[in-house]
């Protein structure tokens, strides 16, 4: 049995995912984005292997998810083929709509910013690297990856990420649980689940480790099961699917869109709350992640150019604004000097400029807290994040179609997971 390890640029797993392969008894075969699509036709199922595909540009996952090699997967997956994504290789199953698996590949969860909470209290955000137990709670019938385990069986793997927390509606949350399509979840080592860290160490709603679509045969997984001998029954299980399936491949499941697609919400004007004050924040060298959008968009067609820059609303007492303004600034901790500078450039006229923030701002919530409890800043009332993404169309008489393009790929915000502003400086 040939299994494909999917590599991207910045893919660094690929050797544990080939040894934990080849002791479930199977061939693991190296495939890089750049090769032909062609071969995996050949191959009996896929893991796409964990990293920073791309740097995590934009966010995880969602440049590789834009890659034609995903369309060429979504095709083999169709045929009952297994598909496993571990940690990055998860966030790109989740960006290109492979789980939960709406029809159309829409997309119907996000894995987004870590947030390590303990009694309501945010105690910190980004990467996050311990080793972690996971319970498997159940499956769909003839699940691909849980054959050789039992219902309860729990795992003691590593876990080893920055935007690892599943959301998702709760309609579909409730449809997932129905159809046993959460099928691992934090819990601690025996087996209790406690929302709070570090049971949970990322926040996840349900204490979610990895879901899968329907039919079973796609799972994105958060914590790394190739990385230890203890995870080696996910790969067993996907041999034993595969020897199944050999003369009656599994029927494909999806959840339809009407049920559970939320299309996004209506695109509002910015506007700075009247106490606030707002730095936008350029960089001197080069963007790459807005390079890397702007190259990813071009594949797919659409003939843009992409520029980037952070933006932060501060909002504080009155009687202290300018003082703390510039003990702020000075503190470091909003922008990099070295490399970021304070900017009053408006965008190039014509073009299309939207403020994206997450709608859990774990970024701005860690900032007021560093820059109250590190830096005694204690005038401040709250702390925004966002990015600002400008579009500038090659060809201005198609501009609200190629506008309308961009947002059908989702590369800017996750429709689960942030919100979008038009922004005008």
């Amino acid at each position: 049995m040939i299994i494909g390890v999917i590599q991207f640029p910045g893919t660094n797993c690929e050797r544990e995912t080939s040894e934990a392969i080849r002791r479930a008894g199977m061939q693991p075969v190296s495939h890089r984005w750049n090769m032909s699509i062609q071969r995996l036709s050949s191959y009996d199922g896929f893991v796409i292997a964990g990293g920073f595909s791309y740097e995590d540009r934009s966010r995880s996952g969602i440049i590789a998810a834009q890659d034609p090699i995903m369309d060429a997967i979504k095709i083999e997956s169709e045929k009952g083929k297994p598909v496993l994504g571990i940690c990055n290789g998860a966030q790109i199953l989740v960006e290109s709509g492979m789980v939960p698996g709406i029809e159309g590949y829409l997309p119907g969860a996000a894995l987004t910013t870590n947030r390590r909470v303990e009694q309501g209290t945010l105690l910190g955000t980004g990467f996050y690297n311990a080793w972690i137990t996971i319970c498997f709670d159940g499956a769909p019938p003839g699940c691909a990856f849980t054959s050789a385990m039992q219902e309860g069986t729990c795992l003691r793997i590593p876990a080893a990420h920055a935007e690892g927390r599943f959301l998702f509606s709760d309609d579909l949350r409730d449809e997932m649980l129905k159809r046993n399509m959460i099928l691992f979840s934090y819990t601690d080592e025996q087996g209790s689940k406690d929302p709070d860290f570090p049971v949970n160490p990322n926040g996840s709603l349900c204490n979610t480790a990895a879901i899968c679509n329907a039919s079973g045969t796609v799972m994105a997984m958060m914590p790394h099961p190739e990385r230890t001998p203890a995870g080696d029954a996910i790969f067993t299980s996907m041999r034993q699917y595969i020897e199944r399936c050999e003369a009656r491949p599994a029927e494909p499941v999806t959840l339809l869109s009407s049920d559970y697609y939320a299309p996004r919400e209506p695109l509002q004007h910015y506007r700075a709350p009247s106490d606030a004050h707002e730095l936008v924040i350029d960089l001197i060298i080069t963007d790459n992640e807005a390079v890397s959008v702007e190259n990813a968009l071009r594949q797919r067609g659409i003939g843009v150019s992409v520029s980037r820059r952070t933006h932060w609303e501060i909002s504080m007492d009155a009687a202290h604004t300018e003082q703390s303004m510039e003990r702020i600034i000075e503190s470091g901790e909003l922008f990099n000097s070295n490399k970021e500078f304070i900017t009053t450039t408006a965008a190039p006229g014509g073009s299309r400029s939207l403020l994206v923030r997450e709608r859990d701002d774990s970024i701005g919530e860690h900032a007021v807290d560093a820059l109250t409890n590190w830096f005694g800043i204690d005038s401040i009332t709250s702390i925004r994040h966002g990015v600002i993404w400008t579009i500038t169309p090659d060809d201005m008489s198609t501009a609200d179609e190629v506008y309308a393009l961009v947002e059908q790929t989702h590369l800017l915000s996750s429709p689960i997971a942030h919100r979008s502003m038009i922004y005008e400086a």
